[in-house]
């Protein structure tokens, strides 16, 4: 199926991806006729103007049924989620997102949705596979035997199989992409949801703004991790969603390093060289996680490619500016 011209609702759509996703929709030809967030829209990390931008609460299924309207796509991106000093301490918070993904997807299916697209997390991954910093590359299969993250791992992983089942018994056509540590500017970069790159950006930026060269890391620092830029994740996303891959797909970098050598790079991008302290008792999730890209190489020829330091460069940028308007305000 070719996305441009048909009709997309994105759900999600005043978030962080979803904003992004909605502009790139457009910028490629797609009726976006819909986008819907649970956010008051000053709170919208994005907004378009030529799209019908609606304030709902999609756990609520009459919500979903109004999203649903009208549209040959939905992309289900909408979820109660953030980094992991976030996803570690609100569990329930994250798991009554089964009820935005089980609403959207009857919702969807009574529509007569063409395709039904659902943002995954590699957060599915089994946890024994992820002890060990130095990490082999995590394969699709590496779900089950099924141990996934705690409360949003779990919703995410149950979400997948109700699209499975959906695609089984009702035909819809559904596609699963679980994303790897997306950043970028535009997202979250303070108040206990933003994830690590935004959050070393954060960080950096107050210790060379403010003299004190000190930062501090959670965790030993030794943790590994790959993270996606945005514009690869819009990219894939799109792929995904045209193609006829039935199963749930990795989509993430699989460039590996540690998150020293993270701070390491946004150090390098500031000019300043920080001490550091290792809170050992703050959330840092597994030890060690990175996409194996062997599959969507195989289906799709592309896997994404934006180098972590011009990624980091780019939302280093964009957080100094949103803290120096904030500062003068």
């Amino acid at each position: 199926m070719k996305l441009k011209g048909k009709a997309a609702v994105v759900c999600g759509g005043g978030g962080f991806i979803g904003g992004h996703l909605v502009k790139s929709l457009l910028a490629n030809g797609v009726n976006v006729i819909r986008a819907v967030d649970i956010k008051p829209m000053d709170e919208w990390y994005q907004v378009s103007s030529d799209v019908e931008n609606v304030v709902a609460d999609l756990k609520d299924k009459d919500n979903c049924y109004a999203a649903a309207k009208g549209a040959e796509v939905v992309f289900q991106l909408a979820a109660d989620m953030g980094g992991m000093g976030f996803i570690e301490n609100n569990k329930a918070l994250c798991m009554l997102s089964v009820l935005t993904n089980t609403h959207m997807l009857l919702a969807a299916r009574d529509a007569g949705t063409e395709r039904f697209f659902y943002s995954s997390s590699a957060c599915v991954y089994n946890g024994e596979k992820q002890k060990d910093a130095h990490v082999i590359p995590l394969k699709e299969s590496d779900a089950y035997p099924a141990l996934p993250e705690d409360g949003y791992g779990w919703e995410k992983l149950f979400s997948e199989r109700m699209c499975r089942h959906f695609e089984e018994d009702f035909g819809m056509q559904c596609r699963v992409a679980r994303y790897h540590n997306v950043y970028g500017p535009f997202g979250t970069w303070t108040g206990g949801r933003e994830k690590a790159p935004a959050a070393i950006c954060r960080k950096v930026l107050e210790a060379k703004l403010s003299g004190r060269h000190e930062i501090e890391i959670w965790g030993d620092g030794n943790q590994t991790r790959s993270f996606m830029f945005i514009d690869d994740c819009t990219r894939g996303t799109q792929a995904i969603t045209e193609s006829d891959i039935r199963e749930p797909l990795n989509l993430g970098s699989n460039e590996l390093v540690t998150i020293n050598q993270l701070v390491d790079i946004v150090e390098d991008i500031a000019g300043v060289k920080l001490k550091r302290r290792y809170n050992l008792n703050a959330p840092k999730g597994v030890n060690g996680r990175n996409s194996d890209n062997t599959k969507i190489l195989e289906y799709l020829r592309w896997e994404p490619s934006i180098r972590l330091r011009n990624g980091l460069e780019q939302t280093y940028q964009w957080i100094e500016k949103e803290m120096l308007t904030v500062a003068h305000a």
